[in-house]
């Protein structure tokens, strides 16, 4: 199958080092010759966070293109992976339809546009969807694949079907509402942390710490709604009439983000945000975090092989 991807990126080249892993011919895209030039390096970085050895045969299996027609024509699935702003998108959807096949499953990668306002202007919608890959999108296994009013069943079906083989852990919306369902669930935690902050209960590093020595430590293994069944919903609902009252439901931002912002606490790369940072901090979270994953997918495998 050939896949194109639009955006040399973070999310672009690890959507096409997966697709390329799974033995796909991959052609990306993008305007700015510095990140085509530096493509294949970012790959082969990328395959070495993950501890893949054989790097050549990804590599061979991925070209790219200073223009979109150039990727997508004859493409079967095209991927596309530009920032987040939506005339952007609207514009180079515009340009793949009139350069891909008619049959060509066409994907925005978004994380809270959404699929309608970006594809409501194409002429056939039935084959265009969102596959919302999570970040790094060559280690996260989930895809979140949303179906719009137009999209067809064989659409979701057969981009279902890919990302499965890919490895892939891909997972149906079958409403298309803003933030979908992961980041929908990620950020209501998001508002309460920030709020307990905002009203001093407590600092953002103990929210952290609570996290991560807590529930955190099963989520990969333990959904929330899984959580829920085991301890029982008679308890659940206990605990909800507890509880819910006092958490914060503004449909705003909260007011301390703009505080930090006004202050020059954008967050870690500025050296401060919610919490202080020290120089290097950005790269040491990166491995951090990329060597969990590794270890979380080889202990998920083992289990796995043991069932």
């Amino acid at each position: 199958m050939k896949v194109a991807v639009i955006g040399a990126g973070l999310m672009g080249h690890g959507i096409a080092l997966t697709m390329a892993r799974a033995g796909h011919d991959v052609i990306v895209q993008d305007p700015v010759a510095a990140a085509r030039d530096a493509l294949h390096d970012r790959v082969r970085t990328s395959l070495g966070a993950m501890g893949v050895a054989e790097v050549d045969p990804v590599l061979a299996r991925i070209g790219v293109s200073p223009d979109i027609p150039g990727a997508v024509t004859g493409a079967d699935i095209v991927f596309e992976a530009a920032p987040e702003k939506l005339p952007l998108k609207k514009a180079i959807f515009s340009e793949i339809e009139a350069a891909a096949p008619r049959e060509a499953i066409l994907a925005s990668n978004t994380s809270v546009i959404q699929i309608t306002t970006i594809m409501d202007h194409l002429a056939h919608r039935d084959r265009a969807l969102g596959t919302h890959w999570w970040n790094p999108p060559h280690m996260i296994p989930l895809v979140e694949v949303v179906r719009t009013e137009w999209t067809s069943d064989a659409a979701m079906d057969t981009m279902m079907a890919l990302l499965a083989e890919a490895g892939k852990s891909p997972v149906r919306v079958e409403k298309d509402v803003p933030g979908f369902i992961g980041n929908r669930l990620q950020h209501a935690m998001w508002r309460e942390a920030i709020n307990l902050v905002e009203r001093g209960i407590c600092t953002a590093q103990a929210v952290d710490d609570v996290v991560k020595a807590s529930f955190g430590r099963r989520l990969a293994v333990l959904g929330p709604l899984e959580n829920a069944d085991l301890v029982g919903l008679e308890l659940t609902q206990d605990i909800h009439r507890q509880v819910l009252f006092d958490l914060d439901a503004r449909p705003d931002p909260s007011p301390l983000l703009q505080q930090h912002l006004d202050a020059g606490r954008a967050g870690m790369a500025a050296g401060a945000g919610l919490r202080d940072w020290a120089p290097g901090d950005v790269a040491a979270t990166s491995a951090r975090v990329a060597a969990h994953l590794r270890r979380v997918a080889a202990w998920l495998d083992d289990e796995t092989g043991d069932a």
